[in-house]
């Protein structure tokens, strides 16, 4: 019996399933912070390699091939599963963590409005 595909996924499903995924596996033993982290690491420099001799411009239209693009998607996962399954490790909702991050980013680098330029502004253009 196949499983009916999932959609439309919750953070909390997610990680259910990668959780699942592993204890079927026999997994979780090696499913320590250190490892997670390391593993984070290893797959969030094999999406940095997709992108490594890139140019600018080159690296904005990467979605656009197909080869490429699944290969970011793949990595994108990658990452996002060891960092799931590291916060669920150590207790932590990764939503929380970043609406407090932004919440404290948003204090310690306030928006600055521009003004219009002045004419002693005109050399910094």
């Amino acid at each position: 019996m196949t499983k009916a595909p999932h959609t439309d996924p919750d953070l909390h499903a997610l990680q259910r399933r990668l959780a699942e995924f592993a204890a079927a596996r026999d997994w979780q033993r090696f499913h320590t912070p250190k490892n997670l982290a390391s593993a984070l690491s290893v797959e969030a420099a094999e999406l940095v390699e997709i992108f490594q001799w890139l140019t600018p411009d080159e690296s904005a239209e990467v979605m656009a091939d197909a080869g490429a693009a699944a290969r970011v998607e793949d990595e994108v996962a990658d990452v996002l599963a060891y960092l799931l399954q590291f916060c669920q490790t150590l207790g932590i909702d990764p939503l929380t963590a970043l609406a407090a991050k932004i919440e404290r980013n948003e204090l310690r680098f306030p928006a600055r409005r521009m003004a219009a330029p002045s004419s002693e502004d005109r050399h910094s253009m």
